[in-house]
């Protein structure tokens, strides 16, 4: 279950699978999104309350403390380990989440290179010290392809790609394996939305995270060590809202920027699923995108 996030994802998740509930059939839900992984980190991320879950398992939330950095590689095991086990339990995994890189390692036929923790530290020293511009310059002459399928706001991830140019000698590999579906042969289902509609939802999404307390809840986090995780510490939104507690950004500032950058995440997000081989593309709320769903599994 793919899409930008705001196209309603988790609901139509709980909706297939009590649609395959009545069909006989048990569903679990697998989260795929990168920042759901990390304890405490849920009005920001949009973390579904257990209240909300229907009574479903969801595998794969809270897994990580916000010090620790996860990785794709990481992921890939994890969740191919948790989905074999729904599997082997005759039920249905459902995997859901707007994290391109994590859906992608869990479903295709993604190979890692090794690390260097020498190397890795010497472009993290540069990314801490020089800022993300100069490692996108670096990038931009080493890996041209790799810049511009990154971006320029990526700092980890063009960290690794320098990392791997220089260990293996190789480009460094930003777009899905030729053959793609490869691991247990997935339905895929995208769900799309307008983007005025999305743009506006996002927004709103936003308001509600300062509403409902996030600059509290990066506040509880900062003495376990939020700012000294290095993936935690720039996931959207807590990186804004730390900047409002240490008095860097006013609230609005804050919000601002958020939304700003939850807005470019999201077409990131649209170009990256749209490239996926064998999509079936719908709308959340909609009952026969559900049936439909369910159909191609079960039948």
């Amino acid at each position: 279950m793919v899409g930008a996030t705001g196209t309603g994802k988790s609901a139509f998740a709980l909706d297939l699978a009590d649609e395959l509930a009545r069909r006989g059939r048990a569903a679990e839900v697998v989260n795929a999104d990168a920042m759901q992984l990390y304890r405490g980190m849920d009005i920001g991320t949009a973390k579904l309350p257990v209240a909300e879950r229907r009574g479903m398992a969801h595998h794969l939330l809270d897994e990580l403390d916000v010090t620790d950095e996860a990785s794709v590689e990481w992921y890939q095991r994890r969740a191919r380990e948790v989905m074999a086990a729904i599997l082997a339990n005759g039920s249905v995994p459902i995997l859901v989440g707007g994290s391109g890189l994590y859906v992608s390692g869990a479903i295709f036929d993604f190979r890692f290179p090794g690390t260097d923790a020498d190397v890795r530290e010497r472009y993290e020293t540069m990314l801490t010290e020089e800022g993300v511009g100069a490692v996108h310059r670096l990038l931009r002459d080493r890996d041209p392809a790799a810049a511009a399928a990154i971006g320029s706001f990526n700092g980890r991830r063009m960290v690794r790609a320098l990392e791997v140019g220089e260990i293996t000698g190789e480009p460094f590999a930003v777009g899905l394996p030729e053959d793609a579906l490869t691991w247990r042969s997935p339905q895929v289902v995208g769900l799309a939305e307008e983007r005025a509609i999305l743009v506006e939802r996002l927004d709103e999404r936003v308001d509600t995270m300062w509403h409902d307390g996030l600059v509290a809840e990066v506040e509880a986090l900062l003495p376990k060590g939020l700012e000294q995780g290095v993936t935690a510490s720039r996931a959207i939104g807590y990186a804004q809202a730390i900047a409002e507690v240490r008095g860097e950004l006013s609230a609005t500032e804050a919000q601002d920027a958020t939304k700003a950058l939850t807005r470019r995440y999201a077409r990131r997000q649209v170009s990256w699923f749209h490239r996926y081989p064998r999509v079936t593309w719908a709308h959340a709320g909609q009952p026969e995108a559900v049936r439909a769903a369910a159909d191609t599994l079960v039948g």
